[in-house]
C-alpha cells in the first residue's frame, strides 16, 4: 500500500494546482485524502471540510497561503506526517520551522513537478 498524501486546500475547480495535483496524485497510483473549505468530489474523493484525524498520513501537500496557515499548524502537528510540501505561494519560514522542531520535514517544492520527474 502507498502512503497517504492529505492535499490541503483541495478545490473541485479544475483551474487550481490542488485539484490537478489531487488526479496526478491518484494517476501516480498514490492514496490521498482531501481537506478543502468547499465539499465536492476530486479523483474520486470526497473534499472534507473539518479537520478530520486521518490516519497514516505520510505526506501533506499545501495549497493555502500563508496568511490563512497559523490554524492549520497543530492541526498538521497532531497528523505526525514524515513531511509538508509548501507549493509555490505558500513558503512560510515561521510554519516550516515550527515543523522542523516537531521532527517533520518542510520542503518548499511544486508537488507536480515532483511527480513529474519522479522525486515524490
Amino acid at each position: 500500500m502507498s502512503k497517504k498524501t492529505l492535499v490541503i486546500g483541495a478545490s473541485t475547480d479544475p483551474s487550481k494546482y490542488a485539484f490537478l495535483t489531487a488526479n496526478k496524485l491518484v494517476s501516480h497510483q498514490q492514496e490521498i485524502e482531501l481537506l478543502g473549505i468547499k465539499e465536492g468530489v476530486v479523483a474520486g474523493k470526497e473534499i472534507n471540510t473539518n479537520k478530520e484525524k486521518f490516519e497514516d498520513i505520510d505526506t501533506v501537500t499545501l495549497y493555502v497561503g500563508p496568511a490563512k496557515q497559523k490554524e492549520y499548524f497543530d492541526y498538521i502537528a497532531s497528523l505526525k506526517p514524515r513531511r509538508v510540501i509548501f507549493n509555490p505561494g505558500t513558503e512560510n519560514p515561521e510554519f516550516e520551522n515550527f515543523l522542523t522542531e516537531k521532527g517533520i520535514e518542510p520542503i518548499e517544492a511544486c508537488t507536480l513537478v515532483m511527480l513529474s520527474i519522479g522525486q515524490y
